[in-house]
């Protein structure tokens, strides 16, 4: 068969839907400011799909010193990757930032998260190795995983019992190969907000010889006393050996960092293809990154903000009967029951009628019959924007009990 006609032929399990729902359910355009409020399709919606965590996309601080930067260096400089020519004291200042923000001995920027991820995978193991993940770890994870040529195990989403047992198998392997041991998790878990057992991963290491990588995308700006991290609020920095942060999250930005000893770092900086052959961070992606975390670090109050929204409008769509799921993060998972039509139904009413934006995840992200929409509350949303959204939600859970919103099909946009 032609490669052309096989494509054609066969779309995807989200690709099937093209048709009937781009530029609507699927690559919908927000446009205007990055806020609470944003527009779609020519009019304002309460935007609650955007990672701006703590509000610093559009802070004045922040957009100066954007501004500045771009004026300043442009898009160009530095030309080539660090290793060759693109090396600058300000992308190792950031470095060093990020190092003493997460209290580990060193990090390496990467250019974007998901490609960092799945180089990095690929520079810290080899055939001889065993890779132990979680079932739900992000798709980068995922497809790190995949592209490892050793003994790969997964375990269920945070199943200390059999990740144990899933353990017991790799040291079994690595006795034999004289490989190491890599369990992979993440700190928050995007979709459905709940942590990481990182304690319960890290207690095993008393009777396993394994290291730890955590990706804390939602985490880092988000998560304990300082904003750290996962790790900071479950009280087990010192064990977790290798940290995955992003930019595209609570610094509202892009690119990404990995933090680990200096040796581990080292090693990464001569040995991860895809910082090695690939052009440095721009300069001003790597300025506005040293603003964003100094803002981070300068106090809390941004976090603070975040968090006031973010138990505003759990316990209050709780009080209001809804099912979250177990977050523990400011991800707001909201699970209702129905299928791929009343879930699109569902969301059209939402953006037309009360004029509330959010994420739609449907099967075959999530099993069939369950409908999760994905809240990401931010600093800059307010009391009053929360309080509108459980009424609304309150609505909308109505009418699918009713059956309004029963359809074969998506909705006709």
């Amino acid at each position: 068969m032609d490669l052309f006609e096989k494509l054609r032929q066969n779309r995807g399990p989200l690709g099937q839907h093209a048709k009937d729902a781009h530029g609507y359910f699927t690559f919908p355009k927000l446009e205007g400011e990055i806020a609470s409020k944003m527009i779609f399709r020519g009019k304002e919606v309460l935007t609650w799909s955007i990672n701006n965590y703590l509000g610093l996309s559009n802070h004045p601080e922040v957009r100066e010193v954007d501004q500045n930067a771009s004026r300043d260096w442009g898009l160009g400089y530095p030309m080539g990757s660090r290793m060759m020519s693109g090396n600058t004291d300000l992308h190792e200042e950031l470095e060093n930032d990020l190092s003493e923000y997460v209290n580990k001995e060193d990090t390496i920027l990467l250019n974007f998260g998901y490609q960092g991820m799945l180089s990095a995978i690929d520079a810290l193991v080899d055939r001889k190795d065993v890779i132990v993940y979680d079932s739900e770890c992000h798709a980068c994870i995922i497809d790190g995983v995949r592209l490892h040529q050793g003994k790969r195990f997964v375990y269920p989403h945070n199943d200390i019992e059999n990740l144990e047992k899933q353990l017991g198998r790799a040291e079994k392997i690595i006795s034999e190969t004289g490989g190491a041991i890599l369990v992979i998790t993440e700190g928050v878990f995007g979709m459905s907000g709940d942590l990481g057992d990182l304690k319960g991963i890290t207690e095993l290491k008393q009777k396993y010889n394994f290291r730890v990588f955590v990706d804390d995308a939602h985490g880092v700006g988000t998560m304990g006393d300082t904003g750290s991290g996962s790790a900071e609020q479950l009280d087990c920095i010192d064990d977790i050996d290798i940290l995955f942060g992003t930019f595209a999250k609570s610094f509202a930005s892009v690119g990404a960092f990995i933090s680990s000893t200096e040796d581990v770092v080292e090693y990464l900086r001569y040995n991860m293809r895809s910082q090695i052959f690939a052009k440095s961070l721009p300069m001003p992606l790597v300025v506005g990154a040293i603003k964003r975390l100094e803002i981070m670090r300068r106090g809390t109050e941004q976090k603070d903000k975040l968090w006031a929204i973010a138990n505003a409008l759990q316990s209050g769509l709780k009080e209001a009967g809804f099912e979250l799921g177990n977050t523990q993060s400011a991800v707001t998972p909201v699970y209702l029951s129905g299928g791929v039509g009343e879930a699109t139904n569902l969301t059209f009413d939402l953006r037309e009628n009360y004029n509330i934006f959010c994420s739609i995840v449907t099967y075959p992200v999530v099993p069939k019959g369950v409908i999760l929409l994905r809240l990401i509350p931010t600093a800059v949303h307010s009391l009053e924007e929360v309080e509108y959204t459980i009424k609304s939600f309150s609505e909308i859970k109505d009418k699918l009990a009713k059956g309004e919103y029963i359809s074969e099909e998506i909705a006709n946009i």
